[in-house]
């Protein structure tokens, strides 16, 4: 079967949006982040064809079962009359029943990427004040995407989290280099969760052509946030040392501001 790949914050997958439900803070001031398990639901139906299980992926997260199935996989439309064979027989495939299980084996608990991403929002929502927090669930693909953003919602395909030196990452036949395993583990799961959510929300301009100094510009202020809201360098460039610097020398300029200003100039 064809695969195809993506590496850490160089694309986005933006869906159609529609109008957004958030995720209530929790008690007080802080910011209560749970990751929903959707991925459990599709995993026993993917392995078992138990229906109940499929009508609760329908009923229960009917939005993240049309993500997964037309924007994620593309196998079709959400109410075709044999999509749900369709999406079942997909997942025969060998190499993907390996993955649930590795992905439902080594995320059996996630307390620590609640907690990460609790305190990563929190941080968040404090340098931009009025940011919303996104419904997060987690899911199994078919190392596509690693996060979808859009119509409300957040998704870490978990099994593009399996580790640097997991197997199936490591066979020729997927291509994947040595940088790209390096980010495929589970300690880059919430930098990319903010990664990406930030891309959604201050998106590279789409009216002109950038020059590479500006693509890298661009991530590098998305990436010195990310930097930010998870209190360590995962990033370390010369691009995120020039936002850094630059938000040193200008202390009235906000977050907002300097991620929605696209006059790379300003930067440099």
């Amino acid at each position: 079967m064809r695969f195809k790949y993506t590496f850490l914050l160089s694309v986005l997958l933006l869906l159609t949006s529609c109008q957004w439900p958030f995720a209530a803070p929790g008690e007080g001031t802080a910011t209560k982040v749970a990751i929903e398990r959707y991925d459990r639901i599709e995993s026993l139906y993917l392995t078992t064809g138990d229906f109940s299980a499929l009508q609760q992926m329908n009923t229960g997260y009917p939005r993240q079962t049309r993500t997964l199935i037309e924007d994620v996989l593309k196998i079709g439309r959400v109410n075709e009359p044999e999509i749900n064979v369709k999406f079942l027989n997909f997942y025969q495939d060998t190499t993907l029943q390996v993955l649930i299980a590795s992905a439902e084996q080594q995320f059996a608990n996630i307390d620590d990427l609640n907690d990460e991403l609790s305190q990563a929002f929190e941080r968040l929502t404090e340098m931009i004040p009025g940011i919303e927090v996104p419904q997060v669930y987690a899911q199994i693909g078919s190392l596509d995407q690693s996060i979808i953003v859009g119509n409300g919602l957040l998704g870490i395909s978990l099994d593009k989290y399996l580790g640097s030196d997991y197997p199936l990452y490591l066979r020729p036949e997927f291509g994947y280099t040595e940088s790209q395993r390096r980010v495929m583990s589970r300690e880059f799961i919430v930098p990319d969760c903010i990664g990406f959510y930030l891309l959604s929300l201050y998106p590279m301009p789409h009216d002109r052509q950038l020059t590479q100094l500006e693509h890298d510009l661009h991530m590098g202020k998305v990436q010195w946030v990310v930097n930010e809201a998870m209190g360590r360098a995962v990033f370390n460039t010369l691009y995120t040392r020039t936002v850094a610097h630059y938000m040193k020398r200008h202390p009235h300029v906000t977050v907002a501001q300097m991620l929605a200003n696209n006059n790379y100039k300003d930067i440099r």
